[in-house]
């Protein structure tokens, strides 16, 4: 059964969870077995008052035209915020969203290269000019990238024109350092979506993909994090088709990057289970 998050008009108050250095959560949730989070089915997402520092940059689109984009998304992908892909393969979609910093990239690339795992991740515009290194590696190493806005805005807040811009101006930005296009991959900041912005960013020609679960790693020691807590997490989650949120950077505060440092775990995990590894170009495929 195909299930993501509801094209229905409006949003629906939640109650504001915590906020979060580097990460996103999904602002409406019901909690799945172990204590992982798993946006609801048939519900739309809400804003959610949790922040990532921003990397260093400039203003939102500045200089960054909006540009003609992909085909409009129509059809069966049309219309949803996906939280999973539909198979019942037994398959994962690891995803890493970058808009901070950098701190576990080298890590985690290391980490994928030597266990033949695929991955995709969502870089925002202001992280491929801050780190344009860093980007190159990500796209060099033969990750897939998607699109996570230049500056990580909670877009239900903005205009349609200026959320048309933070999609497609990331998507030049990206293309600009890296050489490869995000489309149709799309992330919102904070899982902040709602019908109209979904709207948006599928005329655009972007597919939004949220998250199975999001393992919290961005939160730190200070959110009783660890790595052990990270696969668990992952773990407790699964089921063909998981799509998993984990971020590069590191937690502002106390610089841990469990996420990174959980990695082969959840990977050597995860096969044990019987589960292979794909990019988000399995459900848009």
């Amino acid at each position: 059964m195909v299930v993501g998050i509801a094209a229905c008009g409006g949003t629906t108050s939640a109650p504001s969870p915590a906020r979060s250095p580097g990460g996103a959560a999904s602002p409406s949730a019901t909690a799945a077995p172990g204590g992982a989070t798993t946006p609801g089915p048939g519900t739309a997402p809400t804003s959610a008052p949790r922040t990532e520092p921003a990397a260093p940059g400039r203003s939102p689109g500045a200089g960054v035209p909006p540009s003609a984009g992909a085909p409009p998304v129509s059809g069966r992908l049309a219309g949803q915020d996906w939280a999973f892909i539909p198979t019942t393969g037994h398959v994962v979609a690891l995803t890493f969203d970058a808009g901070a910093n950098a701190d576990g990239v080298a890590s985690i690339l290391a980490t994928l290269r030597r266990d033949h795992v695929p991955a995709t991740f969502f870089l925002t515009g202001a992280f491929v000019r801050a780190y344009p290194a860093t980007a190159r590696a990500i796209a060099a190493a033969g990750e897939r990238l998607g699109d996570h806005t230049i500056s990580h805005p909670y877009l239900t807040q903005l205009g349609d024109s200026a959320v048309r811009q933070q999609i497609l101006g990331a998507a030049q930005q990206i293309i600009a350092v890296t050489g490869q296009d995000p489309a149709p991959l799309f992330r919102f900041p904070f899982g902040d979506a709602d019908a109209r912005t979904i709207g948006i960013a599928n005329r655009a020609g972007y597919v939004p993909v949220r998250w199975t679960v999001d393992t919290l790693g961005w939160e730190g020691t200070a959110g009783h994090i660890s790595a052990a807590v990270v696969t668990a997490r992952v773990l407790a989650a699964l089921q063909p088709g998981e799509i998993v949120l984990m971020h590069v950077g590191s937690n502002p505060d106390d610089h841990t990057t469990f996420d990174a440092d959980a990695l082969p775990q959840v990977i050597s995990e995860l096969r044990a289970r019987g589960y292979s590894f794909v990019t988000l170009d399995a459900l848009t495929g």
